[in-house]
């Protein structure tokens, strides 16, 4: 939480040796704060990051200081999660959560972005860059989606049951704890990164943002985020001629290889980086084998 006379949020000592960066604050078209990372040459052009659920923007830490000494760097927190603000009642359907992205990228005035994404970030960077194409440069996509699918895991799927999966997800943090183990597959996931995943998610209240996107889920033909999913599912083609990196952990107990070919369906051009050992959170499992193509992508002139 911070003032309204706050420009930045304060990071714990024991984070910023993980997280070295000051987030600032922008205040969403609906009242909330969300927290952003903005590193790297003040220009109109940047890559702009989009984390999931229930990660943050530490997901994207290394790739954002890699890449922040030669291009500007936007990782926003959406409301409900990282270090943003978590109000109890919010629009926090897919809907919404494209419009606070549009709304920061709208304030910072930039004329190209370049997109990151990750888990639901991917419908929600999607969502926002098939109406926002000219804007739009590259595109990555790192084990995510923006179409409907009837695929769910069971263990996802119980956190959507009304009362027990709130319990669940909100009171024994039933779901970011878990994704610390369950998100990686050839390597351990340090005490410190462990503890940085968690804090913003350390009460009931806090872990709002986590549920509600959970919720928000559109198995349901009914849903009410069905017809947003399915209108940004049609105009995926609208981006073909984006230049568009793939790269994908092959041991994504959610997101799996289905899920990547469905994008290969979509965008044959594409070029695409399998790690076959890595799971859904790639950034951290696959380490430098991700990331140095990665910036390779994104810094090609």
């Amino acid at each position: 939480m911070v003032s309204e006379a706050s420009s930045r949020i304060a990071v714990p000592d024991w984070l910023a040796s993980q997280y070295p960066f000051q987030p600032l604050s922008h205040r969403t078209a609906k009242g909330a704060w969300m927290s952003y990372v903005d590193e790297g040459p003040r220009t109109d052009h940047a890559v702009v990051f989009l984390h999931g659920n229930p990660t943050w923007s530490f997901y994207f830490r290394r790739a954002i200081a890699a890449l922040s000494s030669r291009v500007r760097c936007i990782a926003p927190d959406h409301v409900g999660m990282g270090l943003s603000d978590k109000p109890p009642d919010y629009d926090y359907s897919l809907a919404g959560r494209i419009a606070d992205v549009a709304g920061l990228i709208d304030r910072l005035r930039l004329t190209r972005v370049d997109l990151v994404l990750h888990d639901w970030g991917g419908a929600i960077g999607m969502g926002w860059a098939v109406d926002h194409e000219p804007l739009v440069g590259r595109i990555a996509l790192l084990n995510t989606a923006a179409f409907p699918s009837l695929r769910i895991p069971w263990r996802i799927a119980v956190c959507r049951w009304p009362v027990l999966g709130e319990c669940l997800v909100r009171g024994a943090n039933g779901f970011a704890v878990p994704a610390l183990s369950m998100a990686m597959s050839q390597h351990e996931l340090p005490r410190e990164v462990r503890r940085a995943y968690l804090h913003p998610y350390d009460s009931w209240a806090n872990r709002v943002g986590i549920y509600r996107f959970v919720r928000d889920i559109p198995m349901e033909l009914d849903h009410p985020t069905r017809p947003t999913i399915e209108r940004i599912a049609r105009e995926l083609p609208r981006l073909a001629r984006k230049p568009m990196w793939i790269g994908w952990g092959g041991k994504d107990f959610c997101f799996n290889r289905h899920f990547l070919e469905r994008w290969r369906e979509l965008f044959p051009k594409a070029e695409t980086r399998l790690f076959p050992k890595a799971g859904h959170y790639v950034l951290e499992d696959a380490g430098e084998a991700v990331l140095s193509p990665l910036q390779s992508f994104l810094l090609t002139p």
